[in-house]
């Protein structure tokens, strides 16, 4: 492919299918301009390092994710089926494109994520979600750190086949966003003691 060719666009496309391919550790300039076929220089025209490069990585498929999990929650009740709906897609974009998934864990400067219409969209379909349960902050904040160690959590186990027992690794997903569901419906929210000190309550 001609060096002319080259554009930050398609170099980050480039690497976000190397990543599914080779793992996200193995998105490399190198191995990107052998794909291109051009000197690993040719590259600093367009991303300006590595660091650089897989931030773009983790902003595409970050907004590719939350475009998938949107999609899904369209037009749905709130509760428990919108709740099913979020985790089916994120579950289905994780395991479908794992180095693409494994971009959107790495952390990304607070500015870019400020100024980013994709990560901003992500936020508002997620507390959207959860406003629906009543939660307000810091409960918000709290929720949303449970639920992304929860769905990462059984993806990471799930794609290494780490699930060695008998029962159907769908039907415990399933079961998992029922308790999900539960907790959530049952929060307990967090209020002030007369010292000011925080104390969990219903």
């Amino acid at each position: 492919m001609p060096r002319a060719g080259l554009t930050p666009e398609r170099l980050v496309a480039a690497a976000a299918d190397l990543a599914d391919e080779a793992g996200f550790e193995g998105v490399t300039l190198a191995a990107l301009a052998r794909r291109f076929g051009v000197k690993d220089a040719s590259l600093y025209t367009h991303v300006r390092s590595l660091k650089d490069l897989r931030t773009r990585m983790a902003l595409l498929a970050g907004g590719e994710m939350t475009d998938r999990i949107a999609e899904a929650v369209e037009g749905r009740e709130t509760g428990r089926d919108t709740l099913a709906a979020y985790a089916a897609a994120y579950r289905a974009y994780a395991l479908e494109h794992p180095g693409r998934y494994a971009a959107t864990q790495i952390r990304i400067d607070q500015e870019l994520v400020t100024d980013s219409p994709a990560m901003r969209r992500t936020a508002d379909v997620t507390y959207g979600m959860l406003c629906a349960y009543g939660l307000e902050e810091p409960d918000l904040t709290d929720a949303v750190r449970l639920l992304r160690s929860t769905f990462h959590g059984y993806c990471a186990l799930e794609s290494t086949g780490a699930f060695g027992a008998p029962r159907d690794v769908q039907a415990s997903w399933d079961r998992s966003i029922d308790a999900l569901h539960v907790l959530l419906l049952n929060w307990p929210h967090e209020k002030r003691t007369p010292d000011g000190r925080a104390s969990p309550s219903r």
